[in-house]
């Protein structure tokens, strides 16, 4: 078997990924296309945890700008995110791929709680865990989630999926000269306002020191060449 530099991984989903081409709900072709990568992982025997976000449904942050109450509007995007987590769940068990979804808000009709030392076994016995619902606290980000997550079970790296193929110095869809950079400090990120993942996210990896990836998941072998320690996207380290 080949020796992978990352056996334990955190992919981070957001819910523009899972929208795929649409600008709103989950594209049935982009989920098949993820669930597929997911499941070539563990056929390598690699524990995946994912955690999805839910801009896709709907968005705290925009309905707080709106007038909406923030806290009430943060709960609204965690439930988003379950709606997200059951459908990851559905087309990866369809391919044969075993998978538990646990959330932060307790909705024991639909997925487990969260509880640590549960999430450990389902990944030890060759499980995926979806972690939906956040935090389950308003005001943070399901990229605070992710890093909390992946510090939580040990995870070597966090993968963050994104449309890009990387971190730029700017935005490249709008300044022709932005630079990718290949490597970059996690301080880096921070003092240069990138938008990798929130301050949160970045200082909760830096004090755990976890590497964050940030890839193109329309590359269908981006995330096995990544877990083969294979130079993909931008690592911040």
């Amino acid at each position: 078997m080949f020796n992978f530099r990352f056996r334990r991984i955190l992919l981070k989903l957001s819910g523009e990924v899972l929208a795929g081409k649409q600008k709103f709900g989950i594209d049935p072709d982009e989920m098949k296309r993820i669930s597929h990568q997911i499941k070539v992982l563990r056929e390598n025997s690699i524990d995946v945890a994912v955690v999805v976000g839910g801009g896709n449904i709907f968005r705290g942050v925009s309905g707080s700008a709106r007038g909406m109450d923030r806290a009430t509007a943060d709960y609204m995007g965690m439930l988003a995110t379950v709606i997200n987590a059951l459908a990851l769940q559905d087309f990866l068990e369809k391919m044969g791929v075993v998978t538990r979804v646990q959330t932060a808000i307790e909705m024991r009709a639909v997925a487990e709680p969260f509880i640590r030392r549960k999430a450990l076994r389902h990944l030890e016995k060759g499980r995926v865990v979806i972690f939906a619902a956040g935090t389950g606290n308003p005001f943070f980000s399901t990229d605070t989630t992710a890093a909390l997550r992946a510090a939580e079970i040990g995870a070597e790296a966090v993968l963050k999926a994104t449309k890009v193929d990387g971190v730029y110095s700017a935005d490249p869809m709008i300044d022709a000269g932005a630079v990718k950079f290949d490597t970059i400090t996690y301080l880096d990120v921070l003092n240069m306002g990138l938008k990798v993942m929130d301050s949160a996210a970045i200082s909760l990896c830096m004090d755990n020191k976890i590497p964050i990836i940030v890839f193109n998941i329309n590359d269908d072998s981006a995330l096995l060449r990544i877990a083969k320690g294979e130079k993909v996207g931008t690592c911040v380290k």
